[in-house]
C-alpha cells in the first residue's frame, strides 16, 4: 500500500483562502431565499448589509433590493458605485425602496439613511461603505454649508438627500427619464442635489424645467456645449445667476459646418452678452473657467473679469482670436493667482508678447500647468517670455508643441526651464532646423539635434517626461517624437 503523502504548506493556505467565510456562505444563503432574506432585515447585525447588497444587486435580485434600501441601516448608500453603467431596473428598484421608506407611518427602528450617492465615482462599493460614516459620505461638502445659508428656512427641514451627477447629450436615456419623472413627483418631499452637469445641445427651456427639479444652488460644476452660444446664455441667464456655489465653468461652441466664421455681434447676440455676463458678478465660488471657441469681444472679456468675486485658480480660452486690448487683462486681479493658464490654438503671433509677459510674472508664485500649443509663437514671441518663464517655480507641466522656435531659441527656452524642479511633464517643440522648404521633416536633423536638446536640462537636473515633437505630418498624419529615444512617424517606420 503506498503511504499518502502529506499537503505541502502552499496547498494548505490556497485551500484556506478559497475556502468561504461564515459570513459569505450566510450571504449565499440568504440570496438563494429571498423571502427569507427580506424578513430577516429587522435583525440582521448591519456587517452583513453591504455584502448582501453587493450580491442582491449583482444577481438582480430586485425584490431582495427594494426592501433593503428601505431597511439600510447607515446614513449613506452609495449605490453609484455599483452602477457602472446605466441600469433602469435596478435604478427603479432602488427608487422604490425609498417610497417604501418614505411611506411608513412609524419610523423604522433602524433608519439611519440620510443620503442616497448615484454617483459613479468611486471604484469598489465594499470599500466605499465604510468610509461613508463619515459625514454622510463627506456629501455635505462647504457649498452645500453655504446652500443651506442661502435657501428659505422652510427649505431646511431635515429630508432624504438624493446626490447625482447629470449628463445630457442630444435627447434623454432612458434611466435619466426614469429618474427626473421620479424626482419631479416628489420634489417637495427628498432633498435633490446634481453636483456636475453636462449639457449638450439641448433645447433651454427642457433645462429649466431639469433645474426646476434640482435646485441650481447646488451644482459645483457645469458645462455647457451648443451651436449657439450666446442665444443660449441669454435664455439661460437666470438659471445661472442662481448657481452660488459654481466652482467649474466649461463652455463651447460646437461648429455644425466645416470652417468657423467669426462675425460682429447682432444686437440680439449683443444684449444676450450683457445679459449673461452680468450673472457672473453672482457666481462668489467660481474658480475654474473654460471658454473654447466662444467669440466675446475685448469688451465683454473685460466685463466678465470685472464682475468676477473671486480671483480664478485656472483659466482656458483655446481657439480664440486675442487682441492687444484683449492681452490688458494681464493686469486684472482676479488672473494674479491662476495655477492653470491654457491658450491652445490661440494666434499670439501678431501680438505683442508685452501683456503675456506680464500676466506670467503676475501668476509665477502660483502657476503650475502652462500649455501653448499651437499658438504660432515667432523667436520674437518666446525670447520676451523667457524671464517672466524663468520665475515660474510652481510650474509642473508646459506644452510649446506646434511652435515655430529655431535651435538657437529653443536652446534658450530650455536654459530658462532647466532651473525649474518641479517640472514632471514637459513638451516642445522640433527647431525649425529640422524641416526642409516644403515644410517636410528632415529625419536625420531631428534624431541628431534632439539629444543635444536634452542634454541642456540633463547638465542642471533630472527630468521625468520630456518629449520633443515635430507637427503633424503632411503624409500620414503623425509626430516625430523623441523622448529619450525617437519614434519616428509611420512614413520613417
Amino acid at each position: 500500500m503506498l503511504a499518502q503523502v502529506p499537503p505541502d504548506r502552499k496547498s494548505i493556505s490556497m485551500s484556506i483562502k478559497n475556502t468561504p467565510t461564515l459570513q459569505q456562505l450566510a450571504v449565499q444563503t440568504l440570496l438563494s431565499n429571498q423571502a427569507l432574506a427580506i424578513s430577516a432585515l429587522e435583525s440582521m447585525p448591519t456587517n452583513f448589509f453591504p455584502p448582501l447588497f453587493k450580491e442582491a444587486f449583482d444577481g438582480r435580485h430586485m425584490g431582495l433590493l427594494k426592501a433593503m434600501v428601505a431597511a439600510w441601516p447607515f446614513s449613506c448608500l452609495p449605490v453609484g458605485a455599483l452602477m457602472k453603467t446605466p441600469d433602469v431596473e435596478a435604478l427603479q428598484a432602488v427608487l422604490d425602496g425609498l417610497d417604501m421608506l418614505q411611506s411608513q407611518k412609524v419610523r423604522p427602528r433602524r433608519w439611519k439613511l440620510q443620503v442616497l450617492d448615484l454617483r459613479n465615482v468611486h471604484h469598489d462599493f465594499l470599500d466605499v461603505w465604510t468610509r461613508t460614516q463619515e459625514g454622510a459620505h463627506s456629501t455635505e461638502t462647504g457649498s452645500e454649508k453655504q446652500v443651506g445659508r442661502d435657501l428659505p428656512r422652510y427649505a431646511l427641514r431635515p429630508r432624504l438627500k438624493v446626490v447625482t451627477d447629470l449628463s445630457f447629450s442630444f435627447q434623454l436615456k432612458e434611466h435619466q427619464t426614469c429618474l427626473l419623472q421620479w424626482a419631479q413627483q416628489r420634489k417637495g418631499s427628498v432633498r435633490l442635489c446634481c453636483l456636475r452637469m453636462t449639457i449638450c445641445d439641448l433645447p433651454v427651456e427642457f433645462i429649466k424645467k431639469v433645474l426646476d427639479i434640482f435646485h441650481p444652488y447646488y451644482i459645483e460644476e457645469l458645462e455647457l456645449s451648443t451651436n449657439q452660444v450666446l442665444p443660449f446664455l441669454g435664455n439661460f441667464a437666470s438659471c445661472l445667476g442662481r448657481m452660488r456655489n459654481l466652482h467649474k465653468f466649461r463652455l463651447t461652441q460646437i461648429y455644425l459646418g466645416t470652417h468657423r466664421v467669426v462675425n460682429t455681434l447682432t444686437d440680439t447676440e449683443e444684449k444676450c452678452a450683457i445679459k449673461v455676463l452680468s450673472r457672473f458678478s453672482k457666481l462668489n465660488c467660481l474658480q475654474h473657467f473654460s471658454m473654447n471657441g466662444v467669440s466675446f469681444s475685448s469688451d465683454h472679456m473685460r466685463q466678465l473679469f470685472r464682475c468676477l468675486k473671486t480671483p480664478l485658480e485656472s483659466l482656458c480660452i483655446p481657439l480664440r482670436q486675442l487682441s492687444q486690448s484683449d492681452l490688458h487683462l494681464s493686469q486684472c486681479q482676479r488672473l494674479c493667482h491662476l495655477k492653470h493658464l491654457v491658450l491652445n490654438g490661440v494666434d499670439l503671433s501678431k501680438i505683442r508678447p508685452t501683456h503675456l509677459r506680464v500676466l506670467l510674472e503676475n501668476v509665477a508664485g502660483t502657476l503650475q500647468n502652462l500649455e501653448l500649443m499651437n499658438c504660432k509663437m515667432k523667436d520674437s514671441q518666446l525670447s520676451a517670455l523667457l524671464s517672466a518663464l524663468s520665475q515660474c517655480f510652481q510650474l509642473t507641466r508646459v506644452c510649446f508643441y506646434e511652435n515655430d522656435f529655431s535651435m538657437a531659441v529653443l536652446k534658450d527656452l530650455l536654459q530658462s526651464m532647466a532651473n525649474l524642479s518641479k517640472l514632471i511633464l514637459e513638451l516642445y517643440p522640433a527647431p525649425l532646423e529640422c524641416y526642409d522648404r516644403q515644410g517636410y521633416i528632415l529625419v536625420e536633423k531631428f534624431t541628431q539635434v534632439c539629444p543635444e536638446l536634452l542634454d541642456i536640462l540633463t547638465a542642471q537636473r533630472q527630468p521625468n517626461i520630456v518629449a520633443f515633437a515635430t507637427r503633424i505630418c503632411l503624409e500620414c498624419c503623425r509626430r516625430c517624437v523623441y523622448n529619450m529615444e525617437s519614434r519616428l512617424c509611420w512614413c520613417w517606420q
